[in-house]
């Protein structure tokens, strides 16, 4: 008997539904949300299992790996097209949407996604809480000033280094206020040092990866691009053509097509921000700071004279994703010199 199940996985607990190849319901259970409890509640119907699908989410690389370690075919599904499909739902239940995705699972009307690697992830949690660490201090920041504002004292333009000795300057003037200013400078020291450890390991990290050393040879590219762009990638080989990056990652056009309504939407923002965001920073300081010419760097300035800036700049982080990924394919450098044809 071929099975298929569905999970809706909370923190806490998740829904089990197994189904035969015929739609029928075979088990209902609620489990502990690990992958062992799920694993043992699995075994317990007797059958072929043909997939056991769940929806994307902050446990699903967890529980992924630990059902695939088990034995069974683990499939992860794409969370608009969990939501689309069970969104005709009348009563949106934890038992409901299980048996939702277990129907899913046994029609095949499903996309699935890429699951990446322990590598990746750990490289992911490591940017993920160096870009924390730097908003934080950017929120401190800006506290500081607007507590001062009130009082009439404008920090002003002043950099990162000698922000708390400017601040202490004014203090000077107003020292009623030293009780409040001086806790939030300690947080910001703080938050700092933490940020520049974490920079330094991300820093590190690119230095010592392959990958990342020979997609750091391309234009605009340093090691916060790079390693974005290695996580977010994962394995190179999943994707046919390179041609397809820019797209996996939202930036190639959208469109809009209803009746006599045909209209172009932008980017289509869809993907992995982070990369996206990475590959428009790198594209703009390709185009603004890059000393030294390249072809990517020419074409990029001939396209922002026809289109405008942003546009080029858009365009030249499309091409760029192609690039990147041809190098990281073919394991090249970046080719500074255009070739004849």
């Amino acid at each position: 008997m071929e099975l298929y199940a569905g999970l809706d996985v909370s923190v806490r607990k998740t829904s089990i539904c197994v189904m035969d190849a015929q739609g029928n319901v075979q088990k209902e259970v609620k489990v502990d949300s690990e992958p062992g409890a799920i694993a043992d509640a699995l075994c317990t119907v007797a059958g072929t299992w043909k997939r056991v699908g769940l929806e994307a989410g902050p446990l699903s690389q967890w529980l992924y790996a630990g059902l695939a370690e088990a034995g069974f075919p683990a499939t992860c599904v794409e969370t608009r097209h969990m939501k689309a499909a069970l969104s005709a739902q009348i009563n949106k239940t934890d038992r409901n949407d299980a048996r939702g995705i277990a129907q899913m699972m046994r029609v095949g009307l499903f996309k699935p996604v890429y699951v990446k690697t322990q590598r990746s992830q750990e490289i992911r949690a490591l940017l993920t809480a160096r870009k924390f660490l730097q908003a934080k201090i950017i929120d401190t920041e800006n506290n500081l000033r607007g507590l001062l504002r009130n009082f009439g004292l404008k920090v002003g333009h002043v950099t990162r280094i000698h922000f708390e000795r400017r601040i202490r300057d004014l203090l000077k003037t107003t020292p009623h206020l030293t009780a409040t200013i001086v806790p939030l400078l300690q947080v910001r020291r703080v938050l700092h040092e933490q940020y520049q450890r974490l920079h330094k390991e991300m820093e590190r990290m690119a230095t010592e990866d392959s990958t990342c050393r020979r997609l750091m040879t391309a234009p605009g590219v340093g090691p916060v691009v790079a390693m974005t762009f290695r996580a977010g990638v994962d394995e190179p080989a999943r994707f046919r053509k390179s041609r397809s990056v820019p797209a996996h990652f939202g930036l190639t056009p959208a469109r809009y097509q209803s009746g006599e309504i045909d209209r172009d939407k932008g980017i289509s923002r869809c993907g992995d921000p982070t990369v996206r965001w990475a590959l428009v920073e790198a594209a703009g300081v390709l185009l603004r700071f890059g000393r030294r010419m390249s072809p990517l760097k020419a074409w990029g300035q001939s396209l922002a004279k026809r289109r405008g800036f942003a546009k080029a700049t858009v365009a030249v982080a499309r091409r760029l994703a192609i690039v990147l990924h041809r190098m990281w394919v073919d394991g090249n450098d970046y080719r500074w010199e255009g070739h004849t044809a």
